[in-house]
């Protein structure tokens, strides 16, 4: 670089600089009107939000509101699940006869991680992502018992599923009870891919999810 190129530079960046400006592009960036929210009815964004799910090889089904007790029975059967961990607020509405179903008063690590699987709801569902949050609300229980059983079977309303991410943010904060409550995002079962791209399931929380969405 030559000496002029190189002080037309220099004498850019310290105007830049002096002026408290970071650029054109920047400011037309900074002023851009980005999508927050979709459009789509309903009907759209729960079939959308279904697809996602599936795509990380969560199951996904649906039930009306007052079968929730039956499709879990169900599901639990064929998944060969007899101890299920659950949120000491479930209803037990949701409680199908023939399952061995312990709220959850303070377990410890190791009896939470010898369960064959946990019941929750959820906070809020994301169309645009296929992503569950939980948020320690209403029938999700602690972040633990959600994170150690090899299994998590997650019930959610369709009026909590939303379109975009930015969304969900917006609730979230608004919903907001505990300012250090941790969220939890999932996206289908635990997993990642080593060097090699190999996928992996069950590294940072259960190796199976089944999802019901509720009316």
């Amino acid at each position: 670089m030559s000496n002029s190129s190189r002080n037309a530079m220099l004498a850019k960046i310290r105007t830049a600089i002096s002026n408290g400006s970071r650029g054109d592009f920047h400011e037309a960036h900074t002023n851009a009107a980005y999508l927050s929210n979709d459009d789509e009815n309903i009907a759209v964004r729960i079939d959308l939000f279904a697809h996602r799910v599936a795509e990380y090889k969560a199951w996904v089904g649906r039930c009306k509101a007052d079968a929730i007790a039956q499709a879990i029975g169900e599901r639990l059967m064929i998944r060969g699940k007899k101890r299920i961990v659950i949120p000491s607020d479930l209803p037990a509405s949701w409680l199908p006869t023939g399952i061995d179903f312990i709220r959850d008063a303070q377990l410890d690590r190791a009896e939470v991680a010898g369960m064959d699987g946990v019941l929750s709801g959820a906070a809020l569902g994301i169309a645009q992502t296929g992503t569950i949050v939980l948020d320690g609300g209403a029938f999700q229980g602690r972040r633990m018992i959600s994170l150690l059983p090899d299994y998590h079977l997650c019930i959610i309303r369709a009026q909590d599923i939303v379109g975009m991410v930015p969304e969900a943010f917006t609730q979230l904060e608004t919903a907001r009870r505990n300012p250090i409550q941790p969220y939890t995002f999932i996206s289908g079962p635990s997993a990642t891919s080593d060097i090699e791209l190999n996928r992996v399931e069950g590294v940072h929380g259960p190796r199976t999810l089944d999802v019901f969405i509720v009316g």
